[in-house]
């Protein structure tokens, strides 16, 4: 499964296709360190509150991030289909870095 066009695909569309690709890239980069919740994440990437959620939103419907407890209290993990396709996540990651 890992390498799969259709994937790296929705991956590059995600990450470097879409506005606020870099910063979903920088959630995902946070999350992969540890969990945290939006209040979390938006402290420690300095952006919008608001924008946190957005992009939270667009994570989670893509499947890449899993939500864990209810309300204010909900912290974020990787999903296991990001799991699977690290591989392809790190390579994007790699050329978005390199393009800076």
């Amino acid at each position: 499964m890992a390498n799969d066009p259709d994937i790296k695909r929705l991956l590059w569309f995600i990450f470097a296709g879409s506005r606020g690709g870099i910063n979903r890239l920088k959630i995902i980069s946070k999350l992969i360190e540890k969990p945290l919740n939006t209040n979390q994440l938006a402290k420690e990437l300095g952006l919008d509150y608001k924008a946190i959620q957005h992009h939270i939103r667009v994570l989670e419907k893509n499947n890449l991030i899993i939500p864990v407890g209810e309300k204010y209290g909900i912290t974020y993990f990787i999903s296991t289909f990001l799991e699977v396709n690290m591989e392809t996540y790190k390579e994007i990651e790699n050329k978005l870095d390199k393009s800076k």
